[in-house]
């Protein structure tokens, strides 16, 4: 069975978006879990190595290429006609777009930008510990957004594929 270029971008398109949905996911139920059992310097030190280290081309290309393929795909079956594979891939980019790109945008990435400013070396223990307490609650609730709405949009994309797969 030979793929088209659709097929391929598609099913490209859900494996990205499934790899990104499974980094929040294990990132949720292993490093999150892991930095509550240690000290507030060794956390806030460690967050501001984590979000140098998560800047690389294997992370941009899972998250920015999720919804660009997400997008693609969807502009494409639209040409087609408003099929329910264009509705459930039109939702799953809407879905990816504002929960995953734009909550970590909006979200994490300023209050990674807050604690990036900070020189630990200068803080005293009560203001480390402050500002992990605010930090760590508010950047941890919109990481859980992030990942629920990656994982919708994961759920209905692979909607469009089995819809995609039984039609073709």
């Amino acid at each position: 069975m030979e793929l088209s270029i659709k097929s391929t971008l598609l099913f490209t398109a859900v494996i990205l978006t499934g790899l990104s949905a499974g980094l929040f996911f294990a990132w949720s139920v292993s490093v999150i879990p892991g930095t509550k059992r240690i000290g507030d310097a060794t956390y806030l030190a460690t967050m501001q190595s984590i979000n140098k280290a998560i800047i690389n081309p294997a992370f941009a290309l899972i998250f920015f290429g999720s919804l660009v393929l997400l997008a693609i795909i969807t502009f494409q079956q639209f040409q087609t006609g408003t099929s329910t594979t264009f509705w459930l891939l039109l939702t799953a980019t809407i879905v990816y777009a504002i929960g995953t790109l734009g909550v970590t945008g909006f979200g994490n990435v300023p209050l990674n930008n807050a604690l990036e400013a900070l020189d630990l070396n200068h803080l005293s223990l009560n203001q480390m510990k402050t500002f992990r307490d605010h930090y760590e609650l508010k950047w941890n609730r919109l990481h859980t957004i992030r990942t629920l709405f990656a994982i919708l949009s994961f759920m209905v994309a692979l909607q469009a594929v089995f819809i995609h797969i039984k039609t073709n």
